[in-house]
């Protein structure tokens, strides 16, 4: 299937600035260090299923460390190779399956617990941060997963008629 790339990216654009700059604002006071939505990880699982492993890995890669840059801080990466490999491996995953709404569903959990696994373990290894990883599953990732899973649900059909070029029709021929 071939995806609209200019749209995926200006959707990309919009999508980081609704993750930094408005749902801050919507996650109450006592969640807001634990409601940690990912929007444009949420696109770059759709890039993987819809338009392949090398565009997911390179959309991941650049929305990944645009977001590490503008607004995780800690360390520049983390995010862009947790988006870039995970991409890459839902990619792989669904290279020769038609995705359906189950399959989107539960590559966006597991690819959720992924991310999530993966920035945790970066950070551990430089020693940004002391948790455990149990608290720290369900501290951040388990309410991130949640909301995840939702937002994917709620935005499928949406996203897929916004980036799915349609196929022309095959017109046939009146009889002469």
């Amino acid at each position: 299937m071939k995806m609209k790339m200019n749209q995926v990216v200006l959707t990309g654009i919009l999508l980081l600035v609704l993750e930094n700059g408005v749902v801050p604002w919507l996650v109450p006071s006592a969640w807001s260090g634990r409601l940690l939505p990912h929007l444009t990880f949420i696109l770059t699982i759709y890039v993987a299923c819809f338009a392949g492993r090398h565009r997911a890995f390179l959309y991941g890669l650049g929305f990944g460390l645009l977001g590490d840059l503008l607004f995780y801080g800690n360390l520049i990466g983390p995010y862009g190779f947790g988006m870039a490999l995970i991409g890459y491996a839902v990619g792989l995953l669904q290279e020769r399956r038609t995705p359906t709404l189950a399959s989107v569903i539960g590559l966006t959990a597991l690819g959720s617990i992924a991310l999530g696994t993966i920035v945790f373990l970066i950070y551990h290894l430089f020693r940004l941060t002391q948790w455990s990883y149990p608290f720290a599953f369900y501290w951040y990732m388990a309410p991130s997963l949640l909301l995840e899973v939702l937002l994917s649900l709620v935005l499928y059909l949406p996203v897929r008629k916004l980036l799915l070029k349609q196929a022309a029709p095959a017109r046939e021929e009146a009889p002469s």
